[in-house]
């Protein structure tokens, strides 16, 4: 019996089954985790796709992530930070677009204090109460993320990047630990948030045993979305001679991901459709059920360059989701302007 198809029979893997798997894989393999990961999506959420807006509201970092496009050390960079009316009125654009949820994503920008985050998700949340807020803003001490808790944020981004400590440090300078970004995933659990986690797929130096660690940490871990794309290389850091992840090894996971943790809300990365034109449809093959167009306004949308390749900077947004919605209709999803909250217990 092929490991594609104890998975799928079983909904779960080892450690050793997941290496084997990830070192093995052929087309057969992706077809067989294909067909289980679309099923095990059915039951819980049918042929809905959810569509969040995301809003990219600096690109000013005092991290210095290798990976990263916007690292701190980054000469390539134009930097920008929206200001908090700024922000707001973007945010409230969400639900004429269609869109349920806004995604607040930045680098660790220490401007934008508790103050500042809080007074943004109460004027958004006082205008649009039906919009669900997710940040992505990094790591923070508790008592910021109970704060910007009560102030209405519902769901918060953070991906581990690799549990496994050697790995992680070879991405990471030293002064970044594992050990506290999994704090921080704990801690904003405990707290009520919609928790989401993931990695990249083809990191530099990662291992398949690196990925089976993941894929059990997020097992073990239980988040509410899972944020899994491939490396891509950025200019302007150690990594941009680097090669890129695989698509289709970014796509196995992402099916992997789905089977063993059924009710997760799990996106097609933007990240997908850099390596290629159909990677966001393949990744909804794979499992996926969330799109996160980008409403960032044009002018700082082409400076936050996570990656080099980023689709959709010159897409004006309103077109872009419209055409988003009939292409996913096409194909016979059914997409969903609603809130989109998880169904993980």
């Amino acid at each position: 019996m092929r490991i594609s198809e104890k998975l799928s029979r079983s909904g779960n893997l080892d450690k050793k089954e997941l290496v084997e798997l990830l070192s093995s894989f052929d087309g057969k393999d992706l077809e067989i985790i294909s067909e289980e990961a679309i099923e095990r999506r059915k039951r819980f959420y049918g042929d809905r796709i959810f569509l969040r807006g995301l809003l990219e509201i600096s690109n000013y970092c005092k991290n210095d992530c290798y990976y990263c496009g916007i690292r701190r050390s980054s000469t390539c960079v134009k930097r920008y930070r929206l200001d908090k009316e700024k922000i707001v009125s973007e945010a409230l654009r969400a639900p004429s677009l269609g869109l349920g949820t806004v995604v607040l994503q930045g680098g660790e920008d220490p401007w934008y204090d508790d103050e500042t985050l809080s007074w943004i998700i109460r004027e958004i949340k006082g205008r649009a109460p039906e919009i669900a807020i997710t940040l992505s803003l990094g790591e923070r001490s508790k008592e910021s993320y109970e704060k910007l808790f009560e102030s209405g944020a519902d769901r918060y981004l953070l991906r581990q990047e690799s549990i496994t400590r050697k790995h992680y440090r070879m991405l990471h300078p030293e002064s970044q630990k594992i050990e506290d970004r999994v704090r921080c995933l704990m801690t904003l659990k405990e707290i009520g948030y919609q928790v989401g986690a993931g990695f990249m797929v083809g990191s530099p130096f990662q291992s398949d045993e690196d990925i089976a660690n993941d894929i059990l940490f997020i097992k073990h871990f239980g988040p509410h979305m899972v944020g899994i794309g491939p490396f891509i290389h950025a200019e302007g850091t150690p990594f941009e001679k680097m090669a890129d992840g695989s698509l289709e090894k970014t796509l196995l996971i992402l099916g992997v991901v789905r089977i063993m943790n059924p009710a997760v809300l799990l996106p097609a990365t933007t990240a997908l459709s850099a390596l290629s034109p159909e990677g966001r449809d393949e990744g909804l093959k794979m499992g996926a059920n969330v799109i996160m167009p980008n409403i960032t306004p044009r002018k700082e949308r082409k400076e936050y360059n996570l990656y080099e390749g980023k689709p959709d900077v010159k897409l004006e947004d309103e077109e872009h989701i419209k055409a988003l919605v009939r292409h996913l209709e096409k194909l016979g999803y059914k997409v969903d302007g609603g809130r989109g909250d998880s169904l993980v217990g």
